[in-house]
C-alpha cells in the first residue's frame, strides 16, 4: 500500500513554484514599502521644515479646531 503522505512528483513541483513564486510577490511588496517609506519620509521632512497649521471642522457639532504643528528648525525672516 502507499503512503498518503507522500506527494508525488508533480505536486512537489507545483508547491515549489507557489513558493517561488510567493517569494516573488514579498519580495515586491518589500521593495513598495520601502518607497512608500521614503516619499513619506522625503514628505514629513520637508513639511516639518516649517510651521504647519491645520483646521478640521468637528462633524458633530461643526466647531473649528486648530491644530498647529510646529517645525524642528527655527524659521529665519529675510535678511
Amino acid at each position: 500500500m502507499v503512503s498518503q503522505d507522500k506527494a508525488g512528483p508533480v505536486e512537489q513541483v507545483n508547491q515549489d513554484l507557489d513558493i517561488g513564486q510567493l517569494i516573488r510577490r514579498l519580495d515586491m511588496l518589500d521593495e513598495r514599502l520601502d518607497n512608500m517609506d521614503s516619499i513619506v519620509t522625503s514628505l514629513v521632512e520637508r513639511v516639518m521644515g516649517r510651521p504647519l497649521v491645520m483646521e478640521v471642522s468637528c462633524p458633530s457639532c461643526g466647531q473649528t479646531i486648530q491644530i498647529n504643528v510646529t517645525a524642528g528648525v527655527r524659521v529665519r525672516g529675510r535678511e
